[in-house]
């Protein structure tokens, strides 16, 4: 067969092609399920290792900063040293540390775990997702490919929720990491016979491992500067420090990439105003939505007192409303307007999030969730205008730096927006504490009453974020240079 590059090593022509597809589908799904998987588990796992209320983001945030930090570097090892080879690798990494979170017995070592997870999640993704533009010729087969690619991993988010919940209750919280282990266990058997191997022979090898370190430094500096402002004080010379050491190592990454020969992240690709303004787009998406997905966990279990099976299926309504709407917003991307898809998911998602803000404290699911669920399950209308910009206008040679740039643009403004929304709700929820009956003995009326002050103005943060990202699609995206791209998607 035909490969994607004429210094690529060459597929045997007998390989299985659809069996490796269907391995490196599976362990991917693992990746995107992570995302999700313990944010139904986090106030069970938060009582058992005893963390502290603030800290409990970190669970989500360590995974999401070291996968979206190290994803560029990972699909430049893959391409370089070998897919198959890093894919394994990575894999490896991604089970055991699984191991390690599932016998975890403190927060800290969960945390560190979490972020050792998260870079084999970024390790594994985009040498797998090479692996299958290598093994497909250009055209309908691998449009065909791509296109079950995208399905299985749009749907990690809702199966995580569900299969958390089913498994925190009826299994105990380790199991949700132990159910990697056996998966990534399989694969790992099957993948040196069923996966062929592959790289770039003559190109240059380099790397630019400070790339992803100081940008990945300078995002977990400024989350704890932001999750322990609350405590310490916003003005606090700590606080200060750590968001000044934040920027200095973000304006440190900046300079890198503009000085190497080879830069993790080319910085003339934000000349293409439609591909700066999707990934802005996908930044405040991710920072919207898993932030959304966050705090209405911590609502339904901690006010609520819904059990995780029970919150898991709650969550349905979101991924199920986003599997109707994903075939007429596809329709509606190649013969109306990408753009236009766009502004109505973005305006859809942000008013259904702000009509959560609504949910009482003695609420119902279909009195006071349903309809905000089903309303921000148009968040489809958005990841596939968003993914078709983030190519539109990229040559062959950066494709995949530029594919690779909107994941992590949606896994770093996740770990953001969790940090920001968790912050808010438990600064507002000490305010409303500290003015309720009795300083040192708050009864539970009192306590729901705060925690749902608290969790409200979370969501109208994830509501305005999701909103702000309305004028970034006005100003910033294309519409011909989207139709363009929409075109052959």
């Amino acid at each position: 067969m035909t490969t994607v590059d004429s210094r690529e090593t060459a597929v045997p022509a007998e390989i299985h092609r659809w069996r490796a597809f269907s391995l490196l589908a599976v362990a991917c799904f693992m990746t995107a399920v992570d995302l999700t998987i313990v944010n139904v588990a986090l106030p069970t796992i938060g009582v058992k290792l005893r963390f502290a209320e603030s800290d409990l983001q970190w669970v989500v945030t360590a995974y999401a900063l070291t996968f979206g930090g190290f994803l560029l570097l990972g699909g430049r090892a893959a391409d370089l040293l070998g897919r198959r080879r890093v894919f394994t690798a990575g894999l490896a990494l991604f089970t055991a540390a699984s191991l390690a979170c599932a016998l975890a017995t403190s927060a800290t070592f969960l945390i560190v775990m979490r972020g050792i997870q998260g870079l084999g999640a970024a390790t594994v993704l985009p040498a797998a997702l090479s692996i299958v533009m290598n093994m497909f010729s250009e055209g309908a087969e691998r449009n065909k490919a791509l296109g079950l690619w995208g399905a299985i991993g749009a749907s990690g988010a809702t199966v995580g929720l569900v299969t958390g919940g089913a498994l925190t209750r009826y299994a105990g919280w380790p199991y949700i990491f132990y159910l990697n282990v056996a998966v990534g266990g399989a694969a790992l058997l099957l993948a040196r016979r069923v996966v062929p191997e592959s790289r770039l022979h003559d190109a240059r090898r380099s790397y630019d491992p400070l790339g992803a370190v100081s940008v990945t430094g300078a995002l977990i500096v400024g989350v704890y500067a932001i999750s322990q402002a609350p405590a310490v004080g916003w003005t606090a010379t700590r606080t200060l420090a750590l968001l000044a050491a934040s920027a200095v190592l973000l304006a440190g990454f900046v300079v890198l990439e503009t000085r190497i020969a080879a830069p993790l992240l080319p910085l003339r690709l934000f000349r293409l105003k439609t591909l700066a303004g999707s990934n802005a787009v996908g930044f405040l998406l991710g920072a919207s939505f898993y932030s959304y997905i966050f705090i209405g966990t911590l609502y339904m279990q901690q006010v609520l007192r819904y059990s995780a099976m029970k919150t898991g299926l709650a969550w349905l309504a979101v991924g199920l409303t986003g599997v109707v709407l994903a075939g007429p917003a596809q329709v509606l991307v190649t013969r109306a307007s990408a753009k236009l898809v766009m502004l109505i998911g973005l305006s859809v998602t942000g008013s259904g999030i702000l009509w959560a803000t609504r949910a009482p404290v003695h609420g119902s699911f279909w009195a006071d969730l349903a309809g905000p669920f089903f309303l921000t399950g148009t968040v489809t209308w958005i990841f596939i205008p968003v993914s078709i910009g983030a190519l539109a206008g990229v040559t062959e040679r950066d494709a995949g730096i530029a594919s690779g740039l909107i994941d992590s643009s949606q896994q770093l403004g996740g770990a953001i927006g969790i940090a920001v929304a968790s912050t808010v709700a438990a600064a507002h929820s000490g305010v409303l504490l500290g003015h309720g009956p009795g300083a040192g003995a708050v009864n539970a009326a009192a306590a729901a009453s705060a925690l749902t002050g608290g969790f409200h103005w979370a969501l109208w943060v994830s509501g305005l974020i999701a909103l702000a990202a309305v004028p970034v699609t006005l100003l910033l995206v294309r519409r011909t240079e989207l139709a363009q791209a929409a075109a052959p998607a």
